[in-house]
């Protein structure tokens, strides 16, 4: 494989010294570039882009070629691509979001699902894997993922997106059987699929916790952050000669951040209502921090971005350790430029913290 030209990213996730604070941003190859839609509009719709190696490489590095701040690149996927591999039927309705053919809603269909190769059930994102780093040669470090165990399972146990999981929330409370049995079958499936990420090429991996805001505190520990510890617990730690960070993220995950730098994971992705000079001084030197400016901020003027940038900055302070990015995903409306200037003042205005 070929070395990397710029590591910063990775380094600053293993708390190394860096020279400016690295950058990404979630969803960084999506719907606000023109580039993408024009990609997307070649494959018919979301799914086929995600199933074509060739344009899943594509829009992977169309931000890179845009913004040559960025400090690393994301792997283009879904986070329901385990679930659909397991024979639950993905499918995206216009204005509805990913649905499901088939909902989980007993012991026995808990029962009858199986735990997903890789290779054979999901080849098509190895090999977009391995495209993507051939085709990276080195620019920057690759960003795997995959969806955490109870986001998975809420998806298919409702059927698709919601507003309340009460269904979810239902199984968890009458059927813990069936609960803990389904998510059992998750971390196994995402340990394996992140696993299969890493040996194709991916450098660091990051699971979305999109919904474990949504748990009480007691239900987080136990049906949420167990079973992240467990896949964190079974990934290839070193790879390649170079150790393997892992990043978790918890969306509203404020409250559990002292348990969650017990994981074992490297790092920890911030959403924006936490303070990350508050979080900072929560882990301490146990876990680097990922995050957390609010995604609306690119809505405003670029003069109003830099001011937000300069604030975080200021808030985590000197050192290393912070990875900058958005407290969850670039929404589709905003303008590249806006994005495009995000970029330029975290590095023009982190240096000083990293003399």
């Amino acid at each position: 494989m070929t070395a990397l030209k710029n590591d910063r990213f990775l380094r600053a996730l293993l708390k190394q010294p860096v020279d400016v604070t690295p950058v990404w941003m979630m969803r960084q190859a999506g719907r606000y570039l023109p580039e993408y839609r024009a990609t997307r509009a070649k494959a018919g719709d979301f799914m086929s882009l995600c199933m074509n190696p060739t344009l899943a490489c594509e829009v992977t590095l169309q931000p890179l070629d845009r913004y040559p701040q960025l400090d690393a690149a994301i792997l283009f996927s879904d986070i329901l691509t385990v679930p659909d591999a397991m024979g639950q039927g993905l499918y995206f309705e216009s204005g509805e979001g990913p649905r499901f053919r088939k909902v989980v809603s007993s012991l026995a269909d808990v029962e009858a699902l199986p735990v997903p190769d890789p290779e054979q059930d999901l080849g098509y994102v190895m090999e977009a894997v391995r495209t993507i780093r051939r085709e990276l040669n080195g620019r920057v470090p690759l960003i795997g993922f995959s969806g955490s165990p109870w986001t998975l399972a809420t998806y298919m146990v409702e059927g698709g997106s919601s507003k309340d999981f009460r269904k979810s929330k239902a199984m968890l409370y009458d059927n813990p059987q069936a609960m803990h049995l389904l998510l059992d079958k998750l971390a196994q499936a995402v340990t394996s699929y992140l696993n299969g990420q890493i040996r194709a090429g991916a450098q660091a991996v990051q699971i979305f916790d999109s919904w474990g805001g949504s748990l009480s505190s007691a239900a987080y520990l136990e049906f949420s952050l167990a079973y992240m510890r467990k896949i964190v617990d079974g990934l290839i730690r070193e790879h390649e000669g170079r150790r393997v960070p892992v990043i978790l993220f918890t969306k509203g995950g404020g409250l559990w951040l002292e348990a969650m730098a017990e994981s074992g994971a490297e790092a920890l992705g911030l959403d924006w209502t936490c303070d990350i000079g508050s979080a900072r001084a929560r882990v301490g030197d146990r876990v680097a921090l990922q995050g957390n400016m609010d995604p609306s901020v690119l809505y405003a003027n670029p003069a109003a971005i830099r001011t937000e940038v300069a604030r975080i900055l200021a808030r985590y302070g000197e050192g290393t350790g912070h990875v900058f990015n958005l407290g969850h995903g670039i929404t589709p409306e905003v303008d590249p430029a806006h994005a495009g200037a995000f970029f330029e003042a975290v590095h023009e205005l982190s240096a000083q913290y990293h003399r």
